[in-house]
């Protein structure tokens, strides 16, 4: 991966204004929020809360993470989903999410 490629955007804690199209609507779609936890003494980010796109792999995501942490090329960086397996490099992030996203329905209950 180069390292032009574009970094996630911090998510503001405005309120969601609502789609003013369907263009809108499919803009929002590209993107998920993704919850980024410092585990052990890796340095904590101020900002936790990234919206990144959905087709951006986990490789590309730990670049960008490693480059804003500035650590040193001998370091490494693990990332685990839900805190409990390390998705492969190669895999992208929508995908995760949707694989791992729990949802209820009243009648399953």
């Amino acid at each position: 991966m180069s390292d032009s490629a574009e970094s996630p955007t911090e998510t503001q804690n405005e309120e969601p204004q609502p789609p003013a199209d369907d263009s809108a609507a499919n803009d929002e779609k590209k993107k998920i929020d993704v919850l980024l936890k410092a585990v052990g003494d890796t340095p904590i980010m101020k900002t936790r809360k990234w919206a990144v796109d959905r087709g951006r792999t986990v490789q590309s995501l730990a670049q960008f993470i490693l480059r804003f942490l500035k650590l040193d090329g001998n370091e490494q960086l693990f990332i685990y989903v839900n805190q409990s397996f390390a998705p492969s490099p190669d895999q992208e992030v929508g995908v995760l999410f949707d694989k791992t996203t729990f949802r209820w329905n009243k009648s399953s209950l």
